[in-house]
């Protein structure tokens, strides 16, 4: 990490420059927080887990497992909120202090003032507007290729095909301006007492001095994700815990 600081305001806080050896620690300092307290990282991919599994076999009940695609491409959006529980076990191991279940469960309401709440409420906007998107394409798509709606044969067609690259382009435009907001915004809200506001302009400042870096560490993530999910989502038990520590850890060393 070097010692480059990018002022926001006399009340904000400030961001460190950040390089490739910092994504390396911090995956290094998550992988280690995931091996001294395993129980809570289950536990919380668990719930996650739980939740993808449950809109897998709802989907599959209505007859529309075709909408399984695009609702999948946009639950990792969820995942840092999922991931708060995970940030507190890593404040509190960087602090010495004792780990038992009623704290860590009780960040998941933040400070208590409201903010992560507000912060929820604006991810769930942004989900339900890819679901429209999602939606409005499938319809276009669907139209033109004449394959009803409960069919998976869609994604294998040219339509098919073509479909899911424009929208793997408008998901990975939107799920990176979530990213920017929400990837410091909420271990910065747990640790400090900030509005949502500046937590969000700290999050969206941080990305932007640091473009190549935090689009590596999108990368990262976005690909494990995505490959833990693959294998009915049994992946995410070691790789959300990781990512939720490890973010927690880049956090710090991106905000002074």
């Amino acid at each position: 990490m070097t010692t480059t600081e990018f002022s926001n305001t006399s009340h904000n806080p400030q961001v460190h420059a950040l390089g490739t050896d910092d994504l390396r620690a911090a995956l290094a300092a998550g992988w280690s927080d995931f091996r001294r307290a395993p129980a809570f990282g289950l536990f919380f991919a668990l719930v996650y887990v739980a939740g993808g599994l449950a809109l897998w076999f709802g989907l599959g009940a209505m007859g529309q497992p075709v909408w399984f695609v695009p609702i999948a491409a946009g639950f990792p959006l969820f995942a840092p909120f999922a991931a708060i529980g995970l940030y507190e076990v890593s404040r509190r191991l960087e602090q010495g202090e004792n780990l038992s279940w009623p704290p860590i469960l009780g960040a998941l309401r933040g400070r208590g003032d409201g903010q992560l709440a507000l912060m929820a409420v604006g991810v769930l906007l942004a989900f339900g507007f890819w679901i429209v998107l999602a939606r409005s394409m499938f319809a276009i798509f669907m139209a033109r290729s004449g394959i009803g709606f409960d069919s998976l044969n869609l994604l294998f067609s040219a339509d098919g095909i073509s479909m899911l690259i424009i929208g793997s382009a408008v998901g990975a435009a939107l799920a990176f301006a979530l990213f920017s907001v929400t990837v410091m915004s909420l271990p910065l809200l747990l640790d400090r007492q900030v509005d949502f506001v500046t937590a969000i302009i700290t999050s969206v400042q941080a990305v932007r001095h640091n473009l190549q870096t935090m689009l590596i560490w999108a990368a990262i993530i976005a690909g494990l994700i995505f490959a833990a999910m693959m294998p009915a989502f049994l992946g995410l038990f070691v790789v959300l815990p990781v990512l939720g520590h490890a973010t927690w850890h880049l956090y710090r060393r991106a905000v002074v």
